[in-house]
C-alpha cells in the first residue's frame, strides 16, 4: 500500500464513514437527552433499584456514548 493514491482514497473512506457514525451519534445523543427519564429514570416496575443503581446505569450509557463520539471525532479529523 504505497501508493499514495490508494491511501488517500482509504483515508478518505474511512473519513467518510467517521462523518456518518459522527452524525449517528450525535443525533443518538440528542435523542437521549430528550428521553432520558424515560430511558434512565426510575421504573416502577423494579422497585428495589436504588439512586446508585440508577445514577451507575445513568454513568454507563453517558460514558459508551462520549466513547462513539471521541471515537468517530478522532476519524472525522484524521490527519496523516
Amino acid at each position: 500500500m504505497n501508493d499514495p493514491s490508494l491511501r488517500d482514497t482509504a483515508f478518505l473512506v474511512f473519513r467518510i464513514f467517521c462523518g456518518f457514525g459522527l452524525g449517528a451519534s450525535l443525533l443518538g445523543g440528542l435523542y437521549l437527552y430528550r428521553n432520558f427519564d424515560r430511558f434512565l429514570g426510575i421504573d416502577p416496575e423494579v422497585p428495589s433499584e436504588s439512586r446508585g443503581a440508577r445514577g451507575y446505569t445513568t454513568m454507563q450509557v453517558v460514558a459508551v456514548w462520549l466513547h462513539l463520539v471521541v471515537f468517530f471525532g478522532m476519524g472525522v479529523l484524521l490527519l496523516h
